[in-house]
């Protein structure tokens, strides 16, 4: 009879535990999450958001590829008149076919996943310089490059638009002129 009881208090308490194990990880990550926001309200110069960006290449990379495109993800952190800035994004540029004399070569398209992160200066308020600097990792092979880009930036009312020339070196130089717009939350 004693050892149904003590079954019996086992099991029972098991599942109490269980039930009691599932509330506390709730409660723990309701008041986490409270806790992170109230931490954000606090960092009023935080903003992140998604982009969009336009690219013309130069140099020899205009030779051998079409205007490029990408989008990606972006973030922020004013501190007073600077700040820093990170992102991380895809862009794409299309081949082009090369006529040499009576011969054509298509040139591959390139796929690239950039991962920059820099710092801005605000030289008016709503006007800023900013000069970011990276890895291209390049898709479809092993290959990465590293970044270069300085820029100019209008940022009003979470609407992020700037002005750049990117460079990317590795064996080659892949180099343009972007122009990338976002929204910052």
């Amino acid at each position: 009879m004693v050892n149904r009881v003590f079954a019996k208090l086992l099991i029972y308490g098991k599942k109490f535990a269980g039930k009691a194990k599932a509330k506390m990880t709730k409660l723990l990550l309701i008041l986490f999450l409270l806790a992170s926001t109230a931490g954000v309200a606090q960092l009023k110069g935080f903003g992140f958001g998604p982009y969009v960006e336009g690219a013309w290449p130069s140099g020899d990379f205009k030779q051998s590829n079409k205007n490029g495109i990408g989008a990606g993800l972006g973030a922020d952190i004013r501190l007073g008149k600077a700040g820093v800035t990170g992102s991380v994004g895809y862009m794409y540029f299309g081949g082009k076919t090369i006529h040499t004399g009576n011969e054509t070569a298509d040139m591959p398209s390139v796929n690239v996943v950039p991962m920059r992160a820099g710092i801005k200066y605000r030289l008016a308020p709503a006007i800023y310089a900013k000069l970011e600097g990276g890895v291209a990792k390049f898709t479809g092979d092993k290959k990465s490059a590293i970044i270069f880009s300085p820029g100019l930036g209008v940022r009003i009312l979470g609407l992020d638009v700037q002005a750049k020339y990117e460079v990317w070196k590795n064996e080659q130089t892949f180099s343009f002129l972007g122009l990338k717009a976002g929204f910052n939350f």
